[in-house]
């Protein structure tokens, strides 16, 4: 199972102080040379956290880049200069805190595939963030993207009570539909070094995206042992 860290909440950090420290670039190297296979970073409208000099200076470095990105113009103007590896769509509400919840994907389909259509032909991987939903899986499909992203936030907030197992549920129902009707399965957002262990009962999973916690675990371990203890628990046989 590949890793991808969102990297995020260290211009969260850096822009605190309005300062150059930490540097995105560092820190996303010290991800790469710590084993994992990607570095994600959203892009939002409001610029709260990462910026276009960012996410732009991500890509001259040549790591595997996955763009978060709002279904916009102007985002989808960015990517296309950019040329991300791969650009996973998600909803996005200038409210929130963080992303909540998936794309409606099934009640906006010829938009959204007017909008990713000219992403893919770009040579752009192109991801869409769903609830582990039937309907949205196959719409999705129906769209003609190569990727899913789940979203694992109502799991991840189960873990522990009464109603994990009828969210984890949901998600190896939507993975095993979505491997049915050829769709390649990322997953993420809430995951942390407790929660994680359950992805491995899911067949399939190509890629987890998680970037909160361990920038969280990395104020006590460093990031480099941060990235490496989650490698350790995604990559348990």
């Amino acid at each position: 199972m590949l890793l991808g860290v969102n990297i995020d909440h260290v211009a969260t950090l850096r822009n605190a102080r309005g300062e150059e420290s930490p540097n995105i670039i560092e820190a996303a190297k010290i991800c790469i040379e710590s084993g994992a296979n990607g570095i994600t970073a959203h892009l939002r409208e409001d610029r709260r956290h990462i910026s276009d000099v960012d996410i732009f200076a991500l890509k001259a470095e040549g790591f595997r880049l996955n763009m978060e990105m709002a279904a916009t113009y102007e985002m989808k103007k960015i990517a296309l200069e950019l040329l991300p590896d791969c650009c996973c769509i998600v909803p996005e509400n200038r409210q929130e805190i963080t992303t909540e919840g998936g794309l409606n994907v099934a009640s906006n389909i010829e938009n959204m595939r007017n909008f990713v259509e000219p992403l893919i032909d770009a040579g752009i991987n192109v991801s869409l963030f769903i609830d582990p939903d039937k309907a949205q899986v196959s719409a999705a499909a129906d769209i003609g993207v190569k990727y899913i992203e789940l979203h694992t936030g109502a799991y991840s907030r189960a873990f522990g009570t009464n109603n994990e197992n009828s969210e984890f549920n949901k998600l190896k129902q939507a993975s095993s539909l979505a491997h049915l009707l050829d769709l390649n399965v990322n997953a993420g957002h809430g995951l942390n070094y407790q929660n994680v262990k359950r992805m491995l009962e899911i067949q399939g999973i190509n890629e987890l995206n998680i970037g909160h916690s361990i920038i969280s675990r990395a104020l006590f371990t460093g990031l480099d042992n941060a990235v490496k203890e989650m490698l350790n628990l995604v990559n348990k046989n």
